[in-house]
């Protein structure tokens, strides 16, 4: 890029070539979020300002994004945020970024919500799937479960921005895997008032569902900058859905619900693996794509060994 003055749509132009010439898919679309994050604009500013005068500051910050978005650092890594069921999440290189397939889990989920329940949402990451169940419901509270101390702290910086708005919002976040969380729960992290060990009406899930050797041959921007422990699940992916089905039981009322995010081609196993557990009403929806993506069924409990 050239150092001396230039306008806005000068320095578009030139921020779409490099990111075009390194590979960038959305090139265009790109450049031009990553100057208005730089210079406070919005889309109408190329459209109709283009001839505004960029200044030195704002030039070199965007040349800097754009050498890093050129060498594949996700652009919301750059901007520090990202769109989710109509919200603004928080997001870095300790979470998987929030993807518009996973809005159809949070849309099933919804759909089966009432008002007052208890969520448990099993490898939360960003918060951003249980912060929107619990934004677009009422008087439901929830619990949020991961491993990773430094996800944990992206979702309560979420949670406190969305309780900026909406102070009723009810969510704890605990560290742990799985259901060891839950068991070794401290007062402090959890208020002994709000029934500890009490079930739960729905558990939700997006767990890591990658096969480990799949891994090396995804897209940079996802294995070299997002978290490996959030991605990897195991040799055929479905191990993480076995650890949630065996112990969901055990959390979960009579009647309650377990949802699933899956890879397109997961379902059949996920289900087998829920059916198998005791889970019944089991069903499958597909994406915008028309690709599965959701498995969701009914714990309808255990009796004398057997499932009912």
């Amino acid at each position: 890029m050239k150092q001396e003055s230039q306008t806005y749509q000068e320095v578009y132009e030139e921020g779409t070539a490099l990111l075009a010439e390194a590979g960038i898919e959305e090139a265009k679309l790109d450049a031009r979020l990553l100057l208005e994050f730089v210079c406070g604009t919005d889309r109408n500013t190329l459209l109709v300002h283009g001839d505004r005068a960029v200044t030195e500051e704002e030039q070199e910050r965007y040349e800097a994004l754009i050498a890093a978005r050129a060498a594949h650092t996700p652009l919301q890594h750059l901007t520090g945020e990202q769109e989710f069921m109509g919200l603004t999440f928080a997001v870095n290189e300790n979470v998987l970024v929030p993807r518009q397939d996973t809005e159809i889990l949070v849309e099933e989920t919804l759909k089966n919500l009432q008002d007052g329940m208890r969520i448990l949402d099993l490898c939360t990451g960003s918060g951003c799937i249980l912060l929107s169940l619990l934004q677009y419901s009422n008087d439901c509270v929830g619990v949020g479960v991961d491993l990773s101390a430094q996800a944990l702290a992206v979702a309560r910086k979420n949670y406190e921005r969305l309780r900026g708005t909406r102070p009723e919002m009810t969510a704890f976040f605990l560290e742990g895997d799985l259901f060891e969380a839950l068991e070794r729960r401290t007062a402090a992290e959890y208020d002994e008032a709000d029934s500890m060990g009490e079930r739960y009406d729905i558990i939700v899930s997006n767990p890591p569902y990658i096969e480990t050797d799949v891994i090396g041959t995804l897209m940079p921007e996802v294995r070299e900058h997002e978290p490996v422990m959030a991605l990897d699940g195991g040799e055929d992916g479905l191990t993480f859905y076995r650890r949630i089905v065996q112990g969901a039981g055990d959390h979960l009322n009579r009647g309650g619900m377990l949802f699933f995010e899956i890879g397109c081609e997961q379902a059949a196993g996920v289900r087998e693996i829920m059916e198998q557990a005791g889970f019944r009403e089991i069903e499958v929806v597909k994406d915008f794509a028309g690709l599965d993506r959701v498995v969701y069924g009914i714990w309808l409990g255990q009796q004398g060994g057997s499932y009912v």
